[in-house]
């Protein structure tokens, strides 16, 4: 009887031990999986489940196994807000994304209300992390760190030339394009023109003539690579010469595929190229046998969740507000992209943009390539 008694104890450790091995960490990752960004939503969900098929195949995240769920805001705030909303009923508690700025603040705000821990790989407008939330973080960084990396280049290297600044009305776009002409101003450069576009125009012949009769030879633009695109090709087509220079959000392949050959030339701000590091060699190798170029936000993304599982096992608990307490005390992060710590904000402590140049290479592709 008593041999039956340990056999059957046994048996119920046994189970109650598979039980805890199959046990899974859902995570949830959000951005525009569709429409006209649908390129950066791919860059976040391949960084996300690559990091996740990493971590999971090394025995998970404090011994529990990553569950993945999408969610597709669409580039658009209420469609984030419902994305927020689905995770919250689904149990989710830590979220990486979202993609635009304009969709991660008021995503941002209901994860806080909810007990769910969030790191944006790309959002940059400074107000994100201003609010002080307990909950929200960023591998990326912000930008008034990175306009004033364009205007300085604008003042330095573009002098006496006329300049426009152009953005699209979003949170993201007018914030970057405002923060650079704060400092494109102060360096005592006045820009020429001001405009702004809606996101989703097609034809932006108005702005051109506006240009042509300003005179314009730099357009500043802030904005993603869907509108900054065709604001390239039709300025070409109207033999309008403007070297266009941007920000991180024409940081896709799918720029030069929209504005075509014409894009050669133009200049973009982004943190030092993270596919280029020796700490991401191993990651990159693996995409690229996928067939993916871990291009952008992608190793961000991976990186991203390299912060949650560092910072989760040396808190050694999954509850949101302490690997949230962990991450604010000063921790070191190894990461696919280098080494980041995080301020009281949710900040890194490490801004680094620098220049880019988009440019013919061997095979005839347009892409962008890091000023040396």
């Amino acid at each position: 009887m008593k041999h039956k008694l340990l056999a059957g104890v046994a048996l119920a450790a046994s189970l109650a031990f598979a039980g805890a091995a199959q046990a899974q960490l859902k995570m949830g990752v959000a951005g525009p999986i569709t429409g006209p960004n649908a390129a950066f939503g791919k860059q976040l969900t391949d960084g996300a489940e690559q990091a996740a098929a990493d971590f999971n195949a090394a025995g998970g995240i404090l011994g529990q196994k990553i569950e993945i769920s999408k969610g597709d805001d669409v580039s658009d705030p209420k469609q984030g807000v419902s994305v927020a909303n689905k995770f919250v009923g689904d149990g989710i508690k830590i979220v990486i994304g979202h993609f635009n700025s304009g969709v991660t603040m008021p995503a941002s705000e209901v994860y806080a209300e909810n007990g769910i821990l969030m790191i944006t790989p790309s959002a940059t407008n400074p107000k994100i992390t201003e609010r002080k939330l307990w909950n929200v973080f960023r591998t990326c960084g912000r930008d008034d760190q990175q306009g004033a990396v364009a205007a300085d280049y604008i003042a330095k290297n573009l002098k006496g030339k006329k300049v426009a600044v152009v953005h699209d009305k979003t949170t993201y776009g007018q914030g970057l394009a405002d923060e650079t002409r704060k400092a494109m101003n102060k360096a005592g450069v006045k820009e020429v023109l001001y405009e702004g576009v809606n996101t989703g125009e097609k034809d932006f012949s108005a702005l051109i003539t506006k240009m042509k009769n300003a005179g314009v030879e730099i357009i500043y633009w802030g904005g993603l690579h869907t509108e900054g695109g065709l604001i390239v090709r039709q300025m070409r087509d109207q033999g309008v010469k403007a070297v266009m220079m941007s920000g991180d959000g024409i940081t896709s392949d799918e720029f030069a595929n929209i504005g075509g050959p014409g894009v050669e030339g133009t200049l973009m701000t982004f943190p030092p190229d993270p596919r280029n590091r020796p700490e991401a060699a191993k990651v990159v190798a693996a995409y690229k046998a996928k067939g993916i170029n871990p291009e952008a936000y992608t190793l961000y993304t991976y990186a991203a969740m390299e912060v949650v599982k560092q910072a989760a096992e040396a808190a050694k608990t999954l509850d949101p507000k302490k690997i949230a307490a962990q991450i604010h005390s000063g921790q070191k992060f190894k990461t696919v992209i280098g080494e980041l710590s995080y301020d009281k904000k949710g900040d890194i402590t490490r801004p680094d943009y620098t220049m880019y140049t988009w440019k013919k290479g061997a095979d005839g592709k347009v892409t962008y390539v890091e000023n040396k």
